[in-house]
């Protein structure tokens, strides 16, 4: 293998957390450096077109950087978000990831995927974006999420949505004015009135 692009896989591995193998093409890398890396040991291939380096820790939050770097234009969101925060229970097998209305669905096979389209307000609004092994991956704020749980209640339970809201006060993981903020940008103010007068 040529030692230059051998050390700029590496480095790029490096750099970017997670790399995928089209990140190879503007450095005139041919792929098949991927899979010679994989069998020196160098790199581990995550799934179909994923790889990181051989070294690398992967921390619990691993799935949603993987799931950031196959769909950048998403959002992680509802139960894969409330577990991200530390305010639920629920540990589910699948990334839920928020994209938008009229964008084409993900084919991410090796990633399970559960995807919910959101549109206006409701897509834009509350993004952060945290560092998942190399990964700069959005993710909804704890607030936000909250008022995603309510507005899909039948999608994840009331009961889910109510211990997220209890956790997080609780905690104070996050304030009255930005879940009032969010429950109406959701258009859940109404369903999300009783639950939040009962904290104050």
């Amino acid at each position: 293998m040529e030692t230059s692009k051998v050390t700029q896989v590496l480095s790029l591995a490096k750099q970017e957390g997670v790399i995928r193998a089209r990140d190879l093409e503007p450095h005139n890398i041919p792929r098949t450096y991927l899979a010679r890396l994989c069998n020196a040991g160098r790199l581990q291939r995550l799934g179909r077109g994923l790889y990181m380096l051989a070294d690398s820790a992967i921390t619990t939050n691993h799935s949603l950087g993987e799931a950031a770097k196959r769909v950048p234009h998403g959002v992680i969101c509802l139960l894969s978000a409330l577990r991200f925060h530390g305010v639920t229970t629920q540990a589910p097998f699948e990334v839920w990831i928020a994209i938008e209305n009229k964008a084409r669905a993900p084919a991410a096979k090796e990633t399970p995927l559960r995807v919910v389209r959101f549109s206006g307000q409701a897509l834009e609004s509350g993004i952060e974006t945290h560092v998942i092994d190399g990964v700069p991956t959005r993710i909804y704020s704890l607030a936000k999420t909250i008022a995603d749980c309510f507005k899909y209640r039948n999608k994840i339970g009331q009961d889910v949505a109510v211990e997220a809201l209890r956790e997080s006060w609780r905690a104070r993981k996050c304030t009255m004015d930005e879940l009032w903020r969010y429950a109406a940008v959701c258009r859940v103010s109404n369903v999300m009135r009783p639950y939040l007068e009962t904290l104050t």
